[in-house]
């Protein structure tokens, strides 16, 4: 498990914290994206809602090694950000991909100036993709890809990414490797630098990493002050602040 750790005391001092005036949290020493923080779910309790128990674990995996964390500013990685919540709840909603024409013909091999052509929706695209991955996996590592060692797995996704793991051999000439790696891809940086209130992007952390303002409605006077860091800490959509 990539995820062991202890249940934290967050759901008792929910109760008495986000009950409170802005004011009477300012006076207890916490900032209200600190109260929202500590109101976000722990990665390491949640329940997927799409993903069934292999595919989540395969999720954490993969986001990891996408953004893992560390880094010169020992920046939080996807873990630490809740992005596997963002993507599990992103794909439980009906309305995820509903606006992709999916009536064929549908031409795979078609330059990308031709728009989707893919035969899946993303929900459909992920259990398809990861079912293929980790079946590729056992058959070559004899293991699946969350129990790989990090080089491995980082090994593994640099091949789905370029190509190189045949889907058609293992049944699904419909999807390629790639295609699936771009969905993932986007989706994992999306949940990194989203506002908070869509799952991911756990206090602010990612935003605190890059200096992005958030939601604040006045910084133009710093839009062309280039490598200047922005003195103010961030504020998400809800008004929470870091």
């Amino acid at each position: 498990m990539l995820l062991e750790k202890p249940t934290t005391r967050r759901k008792f001092l929910l109760g008495s914290l986000l009950a409170l005036p802005l004011s009477e949290l300012v006076f207890k020493g916490i900032t209200a994206a600190q109260a929202a923080e500590m109101a976000a779910p722990e990665l390491a309790d949640y329940k997927p809602i799409f993903f069934s128990a292999d595919e989540w674990q395969f999720i954490l995996a993969a986001t990891d090694r996408l953004i893992p964390a560390g880094g010169k500013g020992k920046a939080p990685g996807a873990l630490e950000t809740n992005v596997p919540i963002f993507i599990d709840q992103q794909l439980h909603s009906e309305a995820f991909g509903s606006e992709i024409y999916m009536q064929g013909p549908f031409n795979t091999q078609a330059p990308a100036t031709m728009g989707y052509q893919i035969p899946f929706r993303p929900q459909q695209m992920y259990q398809t993709g990861i079912r293929l991955i980790n079946q590729w996996s056992q058959n070559t590592h004899q293991k699946a890809f969350h129990a790989l060692t990090l080089e491995e797995k980082d090994a593994v996704l640099t091949q789905v990414n370029k190509n190189e793991i045949d889907f058609a051999a293992l049944g699904e000439a419909d999807l390629k490797p790639a295609h699936f790696f771009s969905q993932l891809l986007s989706d994992t940086k999306h949940g990194y630098l989203a506002d908070p209130m869509y799952g991911g992007n756990k206090g602010m952390k990612a935003w605190i990493a890059i200096g992005f303002p958030g939601a604040r409605a006045s910084f133009t006077e710093w839009v062309k002050q280039h490598n200047v860091p922005y003195p103010l800490g961030p504020v998400s959509v809800k008004g929470e602040r870091a």
